[in-house]
């Protein structure tokens, strides 16, 4: 949402949050066309955005972002994601992690990961890809979205300078997952499409090494980034954040439409993905937006790709707010799978019947979960063990 003074604006952040986070009264405005997006580093310093943020010198590494439209006098269009930032020289985008400079826009994270693990894949949450497996997980700062609820802001809504990093580049990235036993590479923890660049190499030469590549991530791409990414992708998680526009305006500062474009073009160039719906209370925990939701996967994607429903706990900007009620969370799954969805789980909750997987046909327990743990599976060849039935995921 833009909100609008006396000709300048505030490009990143709703009404509501502005209202809620009483940053109004001290952030200072830019005209059109700077980037006016309001930067918090790892220890919540509230920091003014003026047209020269850029650094004055490049990190040695910085790669021109691949995706961009050049403009007259030096402006420039970052065309990565449906944000579109429009950058005067020296300023830098909505997501903290490109610049312009001359004319040019650079990426400012190629190569320089400040979260590094090895997770179980359960944990993305996928859990009809390669379960068991390790994947290797790698985040940069940065993010297109501000959701109110972020439990990653300490690097999401940071700048790559004000956190510390490593240097790893993509070859060193597959070494790395090679040498950790890891079947697969995630980009995760913050957006991965804000370092879109340092994701698509590392995916390139991770298909060629036969290691996997998952993207987890809120879905806000253009669809050109996205079509190429396709080509080396593997599997995805997609964060459906609700299914109103007007919640993603104010709790998230996106839009609804560009994520449901990218599930389509997933479905469309055969990428597995699964779905993640985190239900925040007075924001999603809304009965008739979830069943909104489930009919247009059912109608757009069918019924086999996995829907996560996910318990909120106090973050960030909402500590105010309750956890979800467990209850609430039960009904809704209950309800997506009346409605024809065939595989509906509920995270962030103790251990329950809710995180294992059931065969469709047969409805008998075909994996059993604990937490991020199998415990056992009753899954030969893709098909249920009990009945035959083709179990839709990739299994090995």
């Amino acid at each position: 949402m833009t909100i609008d003074t006396d000709g300048q604006y505030i490009c990143s952040m709703t009404r509501r949050e502005f209202i809620q986070t009483g940053i109004g009264a001290s952030l200072a405005l830019t005209p059109v066309g700077a980037l006016a997006v309001p930067l918090f580093s790892s220890n919540r310093n509230e920091k003014k955005i003026t047209r020269n943020d850029a650094p004055d010198t490049l990190w040695k590494w910085s790669k021109e972002v691949y995706f961009t439209e050049k403009l007259s006098n030096n402006y420039s269009k970052c065309l990565t994601c449906p944000n579109e930032c429009v950058l005067p020289p020296d300023a830098r985008s909505r997501c903290r992690s490109h610049v312009n400079k001359g004319g040019t826009i650079y990426t400012l994270v190629y190569g320089n990961p400040c979260a590094i693990h090895v997770d179980p894949i359960e944990k993305k949450p996928l859990y009809h890809f390669l379960p068991t497996s390790r994947t290797f997980s790698i985040a940069t700062t940065g993010c297109s979205f501000n959701c109110l609820n972020c439990q990653n802001w300490e690097i999401s809504q940071a700048r790559p300078e004000d956190v510390k990093f490593s240097t790893l580049f993509p070859r060193d990235v597959v070494d790395r997952a090679i040498a950790t036993a890891c079947t697969s590479i995630a980009y995760t923890y913050s957006e991965a499409t804000t370092f879109y660049e340092y994701m698509a190499d590392t995916c390139r030469i991770a298909r060629e090494r036969q290691i996997k590549n998952v993207w987890v991530t809120n879905g806000y791409i253009n669809k050109q980034p996205l079509i190429e990414l396709c080509r080396t992708l593997d599997a995805a998680n997609v964060d459906i954040k609700s299914f109103s526009e007007k919640t993603y305006s104010c709790l998230n500062a996106g839009r609804l439409q560009p994520v449901l474009e990218t599930l389509k073009i997933l479905k469309d160039k055969n990428v597995w993905f699964e779905m993640n719906a985190l239900i925040v209370p007075t924001y999603s925990d809304n009965m008739d937006m979830i069943r909104e939701m489930c009919g247009w996967i059912l109608t757009h994607l069918g019924p086999d790709h996995p829907l996560h429903l996910s318990r909120f706990h106090p973050q960030y900007r909402l500590t105010y707010l309750p956890p979800t009620p467990i209850a609430f969370l039960e009904k809704a799954r209950e309800t997506a799978l009346n409605m024809g969805l065939h595989y509906v789980y509920v995270g962030n909750i103790p251990p329950s019947d809710s995180s294992h997987t059931y065969c469709p046909s047969c409805k008998k327990r075909i994996i059993n979960r604990t937490g991020y743990r199998i415990e056992d599976t009753r899954i030969k060849d893709g098909a249920c063990a009990y009945c035959g039935r083709t179990i839709a995921g990739i299994w090995s």
